[in-house]
């Protein structure tokens, strides 16, 4: 209780340490949330996403800047690969976000992605609520590099950009990529480099031709983080996607959204806890596999017989 109290009072090292409670701390992670939750919901909640290399970090320290000299707050969640050494998160982003660290209108937490596959740790939704209930105006989640099917990003922030770099690939692999159907604003970073006005207009090409169940048009902002050029337009776009999700009454659908999905997560950490507590179950598993093995069952029939002892339990 010392600790939330803390926490309310604007203590950054409290919040800190709520953090890895949260990240952590399983156990004591409902007690947490059911104080920090009530607190929670008035942040921005802004995602980047986008392959590996593609100046997410740049971009994230460059919108904070802006965010900060309109007098917000703002949290980062920097999403890292797990370290191989220590389990943690590489890093990477305090490197290229040097800035922003002495700013204590700012808070960046890099958080180890522990091979949870989405781009972003298990954590992050519980971190998103600390940080939004420690009275954060705006939180920018920061993925970890990402692939064709993670896009668990759009379920967790009410506004999606995908940085793209005129080497991500041709227009129809960024379509099936799946970040085309996410995207509300999309960047074409690194605009310096050869091919970029061709694959800003492919990247136009595509949108033009899919169908949004909103009247939202994602726009393409072409940039170059590095050098600082086009981020006023990604800031303005920023603010035009707020005021059309307020406008249109949107955002309710996409927090309704964002509590579905985190309902879904819940479920998920719950049973696994369950199944974990069952009493040896290591070696009801190692039976059941020789079963399968075997052929005497299929893994439906066995996961079956796991769950009644979850139920019976």
């Amino acid at each position: 209780m010392k600790l939330l109290e803390r926490f309310f009072n604007g203590d950054r090292i409290a919040l800190s340490r709520i953090i890895t409670l949260l990240e952590n701390d399983a156990g004591r992670r409902p007690a947490i949330l059911d104080t920090l939750f009530p607190q929670s919901g008035g942040a921005r909640r802004i995602g980047l996403t986008g392959p590996p290399g593609a100046g997410k970090s740049t971009l994230t320290d460059r919108l904070t800047r802006l965010f900060r000299q309109d007098k917000k707050t703002v949290g980062v969640i920097a999403v890292d690969p797990t370290s191989p050494f220590t389990g943690g998160a590489l890093l990477g982003d305090r490197l290229r976000m040097q800035s922003s660290w002495d700013d204590p209108g700012v808070f960046v937490r890099s958080m180890a992605d522990r091979t949870h596959t989405g781009g972003l740790s298990a954590a992050t939704p519980h971190v998103i609520t600390a940080l939004d209930a420690f009275g954060k105006d705006v939180v920018i989640v920061e993925t970890v590099g990402v692939g064709q099917s993670t896009l668990e990003i759009a379920n967790v922030t009410d506004t999606t950009i995908v940085v793209l770099t005129p080497e991500s690939g041709d227009s129809i692999q960024a379509m099936k990529a799946g970040l085309m159907e996410i995207a509300d604003i999309l960047i074409v970073n690194k605009d310096d480099r050869s091919g970029a006005g061709n694959f800003a207009s492919d990247l136009r090409m595509v949108l033009d031709m899919r169908q949004r169940t909103d009247q939202w048009q994602p726009p393409i902002v072409r940039t170059s983080a590095r050098d600082n050029t086009g981020v006023d337009t990604v800031y303005e776009q920023l603010t035009a996607h707020h005021q059309y999700l307020s406008d249109q009454q949107h955002i309710e659908t996409r927090r309704l959204r964002q509590s579905r999905s985190a309902i879904d997560q819940a479920i998920e950490a719950y049973l696994g806890q369950l199944l974990a507590d069952i009493p040896e179950r290591s070696a009801i598993m190692d039976r059941l596999s020789a079963r399968v093995a075997r052929r005497e069952i299929h893994p439906f029939t066995a996961a079956e017989e796991i769950i009644k002892k979850i139920v019976l339990k």
